[in-house]
């Protein structure tokens, strides 16, 4: 079976770099154009969950993420205004009984650069910089693509990896820019020997409030604790992750929550804020031998923690298919048809978290503790987490 030669990559993020990578084990070779002129630490915690970690295992990178991922011992749900708590689930041990792979917790940053210098070790090039994909035309015996230079390039499939903004993705789909949410993000990082003892527990957290939750997790081999504030905001659109923000402004949305959440946000060493962004799912991923993976394909809300655990998933499956596959028209369509229904529930599923976690009857309390406790019954909290946890890339049948 012939395979092609050469894929080339648009967005060196996770997905691009996770899905390099596993194109490389299969026997590709790859070429990833990023347009950044340099790869810094972007971004904040993360939650890669056993979906997204098997991936990881088998890509050879487990020795080098032990030295930089928390493995939180379990996660809890908070009342916002009186701190009570409900264990949501146990990690650790018990996710490698039930799920066979961990659960880590762990700086974007951290995970990049195992990705990055996991790539341009194996690879016959590095990474591209200053090379932003700005067209692409496929033909029936190659891709063609331009970049920002101006300069062409041509390869035997285009993946496009470019996030959500993707540039790839409105020439294949139209104009289809993503919409605000409603909701503002704040975001932060605070060493953890600031915290006073009892916040440094390695758990991730999750406050839940009328109208806004907090989620709280350790990163960076539990030595910072990762802390999101996520508030419904109308009529702000900055869609920057690294606007600058102040204490002051955080505290006005959550000066009046748990004295816990006040001293985690009065912490923060220096608080950002950015505009949630999303679309509804929409097919047509895979047109000739150009294909959408990751935020190209499927932003979402991160109320499941699973947009970087799908950009891993997306990245085995694509590799998968590209393998079996002789046509990278044909593998790419295989692809979408895999993968089109698990995104789309993920993320509806994770709007439909964003309305229980901000649910207005926490207001009340009255109402508040039996909301909590139907909400996030253990049958329940199963059903809603555990058919994500047990999915394997590896092994789903092509």
């Amino acid at each position: 079976m012939s395979m092609p030669k050469r894929i080339a990559i648009a967005g060196a993020g996770i997905a691009g770099l996770t899905t390099a990578l596993a194109l490389l084990q299969q026997g590709f070779k790859v070429d990833v154009f990023e347009q950044a002129s340099q790869l810094g630490e972007l971004g904040a915690g993360l939650q890669i969950s056993p979906n997204g970690s098997r991936v990881l295992q088998a890509l050879g990178l487990e020795s080098a993420l032990k030295t930089c991922v928390s493995q939180a011992q379990g996660k809890e749900i908070r009342m916002w205004n009186t701190g009570q708590r409900w264990k949501l689930f146990d990690l650790g041990e018990d996710c490698l009984a039930r799920f066979g792979a961990p659960y880590w917790m762990v700086h974007r940053g951290d995970l990049h650069r195992v990705l990055v210098d996991a790539f341009n070790a194996r690879s016959d090039q590095p990474v591209r910089l200053n090379a932003r994909v700005v067209a692409a035309h496929s033909t029936d015996s190659e891709v063609s693509f331009e970049l920002n230079d101006g300069s062409q390039h041509t390869a035997d499939g285009l993946l496009a990896a470019d996030g959500v903004h993707s540039v790839l993705r409105e020439q294949l789909l139209g104009e289809d820019k993503a919409q605000f949410t409603g909701l503002l993000a704040w975001r932060g990082l605070v060493p953890v020997e600031r915290l006073s003892v009892h916040l440094q527990a390695q758990v991730g957290t999750n406050w839940v409030g009328p109208g806004a939750h907090v989620i709280t997790y350790p990163v960076r081999g539990g030595q910072l604790m990762n802390v999101v504030g996520i508030i419904e905001r109308e009529g702000w659109r900055s869609e920057s992750w690294n606007e600058r923000g102040t204490h002051a402004e955080l505290l006005q949305d959550f000066g009046h929550w748990h004295a816990d959440v006040c001293e985690l946000m009065s912490a923060i060493e220096q608080p950002f804020k950015w505009a949630l962004l999303g679309r509804t799912p929409q097919p047509g991923w895979a047109q000739g031998r150009v294909c959408l993976l990751g935020d190209a394909a499927h932003p979402t809300l991160p109320f499941l923690a699973q947009g970087a655990n799908m950009a891993i998933e997306d990245a085995a499956v694509m590799a998968r298919c590209l393998a079996l596959d002789a046509s990278p028209a044909q593998a790419f369509v295989r692809f979408e048809k895999l993968r089109w229904q698990r995104t789309a529930d993920i993320v509806n599923r994770s709007r439909d978290n964003a309305q229980r976690f901000h649910n207005p009857q926490l207001s009340d309390p009255a109402k508040a503790v039996d909301y909590v406790n139907s909400e996030w019954e253990p049958e329940k909290v199963r059903r809603r987490y555990d058919w994500m946890f047990e999915y394997d890339p590896l092994k789903v049948p092509l």
